[in-house]
């Protein structure tokens, strides 16, 4: 075929659309338990997960575990074979705007060697919550040290991310609880700021999270106004991961506290919107709620169900 037919027939042939699982993979965090393969994996493969969230050691400790090398390939390349999308969570210790200088040095040290590890999982995001400034008279200088403590602490780190293989830092903000740096949509401003809004600094948007901290999902059209406004602050492409979970609390509560999909005070409505935004083309939804580890838990199949309705299964 002469080379201008094979350009006038490639243009002509319409590009493939992705499958509503490539559009957007859904999953929940897992527990590592007895080892990626046999725990993690095993959970991703039983519960039909397209997507999984992970610890890479003690949520709740500063030790900085080990891998093992040959298991981290198994699981890697297991999980490249079945296309499932991996994120790994920092440990909830970590807050980079602490005014203690231990934490806030043990916060950096164990955010580095988190995103090692998941660059050695084949990771493709590592999520931390945004942090607080801990100051119960509530100055404006405490804050502003904090912010400086996340710039000086998060520049290095991010500009160890390179190559392909390296994962996204996805922050998420938090409820709004304990003088917080970054929680709703707004705070995403200054805190992108702070790391010159590096092209590796991702968002991880929890539903709760933004909920408490006012956002209005529970309103037609305020889940789609809440990702547009984000998207018109932190930029396209920035959205990497959606931690799906409905609220125990009202609206602006500030309380991290999540319900089941649909009975919570955000409702489904949200989710199905969120869905179908366009700003949420390929990214992830993973569950944190109740039970949602369960075999037969019902969140993963309304998630695919609105997703159906959505874009067609």
């Amino acid at each position: 075929m002469p080379q201008n037919a094979l350009l006038d027939a490639t243009a002509a042939t319409p590009p493939a659309q992705p499958s509503p699982a490539q559009r957007n993979p859904v999953g929940t965090h897992v527990v590592v338990g007895k080892g990626l393969v046999a725990g993690a994996l095993a959970s991703a493969d039983e519960l039909g997960c397209e997507a999984i969230q992970i610890f890479a050691g003690n949520p709740r400790g500063w030790a900085h575990s080990a891998g093992d090398p040959v298991q981290d390939a198994r699981f890697r390349t297991a999980c490249a074979e079945r296309g499932l999308r991996v994120f790994v969570h920092a440990p909830y210790l970590v807050n980079l705007g602490s005014p203690t200088a231990a934490t806030y040095e043990k916060s950096a040290a164990v955010l580095a060697h988190n995103l090692r590890r998941g660059r050695e999982l084949g990771a493709e995001g590592v999520v931390v919550h945004t942090g607080s400034y801990v100051d119960p008279g509530d100055s404006d200088v405490r804050y502003a040290e904090a912010m400086r403590q996340v710039r000086e602490s998060l520049l290095p780190i991010l500009e160890t991310l390179e190559g392909d293989d390296a994962p996204w830092l996805l922050l998420e903000p938090t409820a709004g609880q304990g003088r917080s740096l970054c929680a709703g949509v707004e705070d995403l401003a200054p805190y992108l700021a702070a790391v010159d809004h590096h092209p590796k600094a991702g968002i991880c948007l929890d539903t709760c999270h933004v909920f408490a901290a006012g956002a209005p999902l529970d309103e037609p059209g305020g889940t789609t106004a809440t990702v547009d406004r984000l998207v018109e602050i932190a930029g396209p492409g920035r959205l990497r991961l959606v931690h799906a979970n409905d609220s125990m609390d009202v609206r602006g509560a500030g309380k991290d506290r999540h319900m089941r999909l649909g009975e919570g005070h955000i409702g489904i409505g949200a989710f199905a919107e969120l869905l179908s935004h366009p700003a949420t083309a390929g990214v992830p939804f993973v569950l944190e709620t109740p039970g949602s580890r369960e075999v037969g838990n019902p969140d993963l199949a309304l998630l695919r169900r609105l997703r159906a309705d959505a874009w067609g299964d």
